[in-house]
Order: C-alpha cells, then sequence, then structure tokens
C-alpha cells in the first residue's frame, strides 16, 4: 500500500517525564518525528531511549506529558493508536510453544485480519526474512537473529504507519542483519516510517535520513542527519560531542593497565 508521506509529523511527543525514584530517566522530551522517513534515536547506554520508546508506544505510563501518533492521543485512545503501530522491543517475550508460523497466525487473528489474509502474508514475510524453512519449529528453538525476525514479521504483519524497533539489530548476525535491513527499506519506500534505537552511529547514518540524539533523559540534537552531523567527519563524531565523552587517555587513568600482572 502506498502511503502519503506529507510533511505532517508522524509522532508528536510533548513534555515526556519518567522517574523511577530519584532517577529521572527521561526529562521533559519535546519531539516532533517526521512521517515517512528512516528515524534513529540514538544515544549511550541509560540515555532513557527504552524508556521512551515503552512510553511512546503504550508500554509504560509517562509521569507526565503526552504523545500523538496520527492524530490520536497514546493514552486517551489507545485502541486507535496500537491499530496504526507496529512494535518490537528489545527482549520481546513470545509464545515460545507455538511454531513461527503459528506465532504470526495468532498474531494477525488478535488484529482482526481475516484468516487468508494472515495466511498470505505470512507466507511472503516468512520467505522474505529467510524463515520459511524453519516456520514449523518451535520460537523457543530460534536463534537471537531468527527471534528479531520473526518478531518483526509479527510488528509489520498488519501493515502499520509507524514501526517501533529498539535495538532491532543487537545481537544478529550479518545475515540477519541484511534481510532485517532489507525488509525495513522497501517498507519505508512505501511512505511509512520506522522509528529506532541505536547506539551504534555507523548503522544509523547508513539507514538513516533523520536522526534524534538523546543523552541523560534529554534531546540534544534533532534533525536531518546532515544537519545534526554538521562540520564532523562522522555522525559518531558529532554525537561524541552532543553526548560530552571525555578523552581517557588525555588523563592518568588506568595508568597501571598492561605491561602484565602484578
Amino acid at each position: 500500500m502506498e502511503r502519503d508521506a506529507s510533511s505532517a509529523a508522524a509522532v508528536r511527543i510533548e513534555g515526556l517525564w519518567k522517574r523511577f525514584g530519584e532517577q529521572v530517566a527521561v526529562a521533559g522530551i519535546d519531539l516532533e518525528i517526521p512521517a515517512g522517513q528512516f528515524i534513529g534515536l540514538v544515544g549511550p547506554n541509560g540515555a532513557g531511549k527504552t524508556t521512551t520508546l515503552s512510553m511512546v508506544t503504550g508500554l509504560l505510563r509517562p509521569d507526565s506529558g503526552r504523545v500523538e501518533i496520527g492524530g490520536h492521543d497514546v493514552w486517551q485512545d489507545p485502541a486507535a493508536v496500537k491499530a496504526r503501530i507496529g512494535v518490537l522491543p528489545e527482549g520481546l517475550r513470545m509464545f515460545e510453544r507455538l511454531s513461527g508460523r503459528e506465532l504470526l497466525g495468532y498474531t494477525g487473528r488478535l488484529r482482526g485480519l481475516p484468516a487468508d489474509e494472515v495466511d498470505k502474508r505470512a507466507t511472503q514475510l516468512l520467505d522474505v526474512l529467510d524463515l520459511a524453512g524453519a516456520q514449523h519449529k518451535l520460537v523457543i528453538d530460534y536463534s537471537t537473529g531468527m527471534r528479531k525476525k520473526i518478531g518483526l514479521a509479527a510488528a509489520l504483519l498488519h501493515n502499520p504507519e509507524v514501526l517501533f524497533l529498539d535495538e532491532p539489530f543487537e545481537g544478529v548476525d550479518p545475515v540477519s542483519a541484511q534481510s532485517i535491513r532489507k525488509v525495513l527499506e522497501r517498507y519505508t519506500a512505501s511512505g511509512a516510517t520506522v522509528v529506532f534505537s541505536s547506539h551504534v552511529m555507523e548503522l544509523v547514518e547508513s539507514l538513516c535520513s533523520w536522526v534524534a540524539v538523546m543523552a541523560a533523559g534529554r534531546i540534544r540534537a534533532h534533525g536531518p542527519i546532515a544537519e545534526v552531523r554538521g562540520d564532523a567527519p562522522t555522525l559518531q563524531d558529532a554525537f561524541l560531542g552532543l553526548v560530552g565523552v571525555r578523552d581517557l587517555a588525555a588523563g592518568g587513568d588506568l595508568d597501571w593497565l598492561g605491561g602484565g600482572a602484578r
């Protein structure tokens, strides 16, 4: 299905906060994510990326703020939002005693799709993601890469407008990563929006057209890749400057390390 990749925002985030006890995980984010693009949410470990995506997709209730997807408030109209999004969280728990095909069949019926349409889409996704040979194998016996791919297939089955992926390439072998990448590129080419979190700048720079840099629960920069990169030679260099990484090599830290055990 061709989509209208207009200039309208796919996701609007206003004043989003989340605390866990004394720890502030997300500190008042305001962000508009453009539609019809491959979006990277990048930051170091502990920056608040997973917490942000969990709140944006309705998996975690924010302390304050609002999120709107496709003109619908995530917390005021959750059914309308969840019909429009696909989600692949990090560490996704699945029904492991189902086969890959059974999992897709179950997911499709939960989404209200007709059985014949579910079967058609499942067959196509299993084929494109190179899972056809393992479609009758139990998910509990899938490798990490296979789990990511079947999770992606389940998230795509209902053809969502916006797809949210939390570290989709983490722990995935190069062959599986290439399969996932090709499917996502084909998906965004139709005008859909992909938002994925990562701390691998080279991957983000090669895939994304738009990026938001996050550190310590705040957005440090956002916009088209070239704009965020600025005069820096790579996105990695710009990222390190934005998040304030100090140079360990310049100081005396770890001067005892090396030269054999003592």
